[in-house]
């Protein structure tokens, strides 16, 4: 059982954009959101406007950035990647991202995970929303980064295949 999800920037960003921050907060036990991911966020402010929005969102649950173990640093991961999986190793937590890599890093730790379409889908399972297909191609179009097909084949998972 995990007692926090460590979110990252992107889907932070991402459910700003969609105005569903509110998903994360009704699906986590507890959030944390290392510093460094506070930072990333609030550099794509003047090029973003919903990143206004996350930043005073994410704010709220910020934590200051813990050291980055060799196991973690060796992986050459971005900072907040790092901070997140770092924070992860500390207990009964669950990353929140979306890159790759970082998933994989994740994965080696034996650590529990969860991305954007996942938290969606998971919401659409818990009845927090009516359709998890609308709120996945908002996802996709403000810049989340995952094959149709992918998303075809987790709706189909979920009973709202085509």
């Amino acid at each position: 059982m995990t007692d926090a999800w460590v979110i990252n920037a992107s889907p932070i960003i991402l459910y700003a954009r969609i105005g569903r921050l509110d998903v994360i907060e009704r699906l986590a036990p507890r959030v944390i959101v290392p510093a460094t991911v506070i930072e990333e966020i609030q550099a794509g402010i003047r090029n973003d406007g919903t990143a206004k929005e996350a930043t005073a969102w994410a704010i709220q649950y910020q934590q200051p950035d813990i050291s980055i173990p060799t196991t973690v640093e060796r992986w050459d991961l971005g900072p907040g990647e790092s901070q997140v999986i770092s924070f992860c190793l500390q207990g009964e937590r669950c990353a929140v991202l979306d890159d790759r890599m970082a998933r994989r890093c994740i994965s080696a730790h034996g650590l529990q995970m969860i991305g954007s379409l996942g938290m969606i889908l998971r919401a659409r399972k818990l009845g927090l929303i009516d359709a998890a297909r609308p709120w996945v191609y908002k996802l996709k179009d403000e810049g989340m980064y995952v094959e149709v097909s992918l998303i075809e084949r987790a709706l189909s998972a979920i009973g709202e295949g085509q």
